[in-house]
């Protein structure tokens, strides 16, 4: 690729990142839909699709933290899906208790930006927000296979986002957003049956508990209640166009008006 033709793409991406794409064909958004259910769905898949997962949920804890003042040390992912984010600062107090809550609720609710960005047709800024999301955590990741992790699935984001066709960077944008939205809830599931079998409290609902003297299964029905909720609203705003239902306020310019009788 020649310097003119870097330019080229570089303007078509700036003109793409502050312009609306065409929506994708109604089959695409229920085809992704469904790809992303088998992804969190069928076990064996799952126990590898879950690291993207992880990173959105250590990404959350540590996104937390900068917005309420603490320090953010290290972040490192695991090769059996776990992670752990470490920040500094005062052990107790609002910013902690922020910091605790973020993991679980962060990957659905990023699904729900972007179905909501994907509703009004910003396929391109969700894939260069993701790009640009996981550039930022990168930086702070210390250990070998979490840095491999990131660089990899930043690697096929930019891959499909620079070379991809217009087709392909939907599917991937919807299969994206599909996967966070259903993917919100199987980790909060698998986190009470860790706690019920094993007795473990070590997890973010029971740090939660120490902090706020809340039982921890009250965190986790929090978890759930925010999964399911980013699930109902942001696969509203995803099947808008394939359904035909309206979604005020983001497909509004595609919404039928009132329906004016004559006097």
């Amino acid at each position: 690729m020649d310097s003119a033709e870097l330019i080229d793409r570089g303007r078509s991406l700036a003109d793409n990142l502050t312009s609306t794409q065409l929506p994708p064909p109604w089959w695409l958004v229920l085809a992704t839909g469904a790809v992303a259910f088998a992804l969190v769905a069928y076990s064996p898949v799952w126990r590898v699709a879950r690291a993207a997962v992880t990173i959105a949920h250590e990404g959350g804890h540590a996104g937390v933290a900068l917005l309420s003042g603490r320090r953010l040390s290290a972040i490192t992912l695991h090769s059996d899906t776990s992670g752990l984010t470490v920040s500094s600062g005062k052990p107790y107090g609002i910013g902690m208790i922020l910091t605790a809550f973020a993991g679980y609720p962060a990957p659905p609710l990023v699904g729900l930006g972007f179905a909501a960005l994907l509703g009004a047709d910003r396929i391109t800024l969700v894939l260069w927000t993701t790009i640009v999301l996981l550039a930022a955590m990168l930086i702070k990741i210390r250990n070998l296979y979490g840095a491999l992790t990131v660089f990899v699935v930043g690697g096929a984001v930019f891959a499909v986002s620079w070379f991809g066709s217009d087709l392909l960077q939907a599917g991937f944008a919807y299969l994206t957003t599909w996967f966070l939205l259903i993917a919100g809830i199987r980790p909060v599931v698998e986190l009470q049956r860790t706690r019920s079998r094993d007795g473990s409290r070590d997890s973010d609902a029971d740090q939660l508990a120490r902090l706020t003297r809340l039982p921890a299964v009250f965190w986790v029905l929090i978890f759930a209640a925010v999964a399911m909720f980013a699930l109902l609203i942001g696969g509203r705003m995803l099947l808008a166009d394939a359904t035909g239902v309206c979604v005020p306020y983001l497909s509004d310019a595609r919404c039928p008006g009132p329906e004016v009788t004559a006097p």
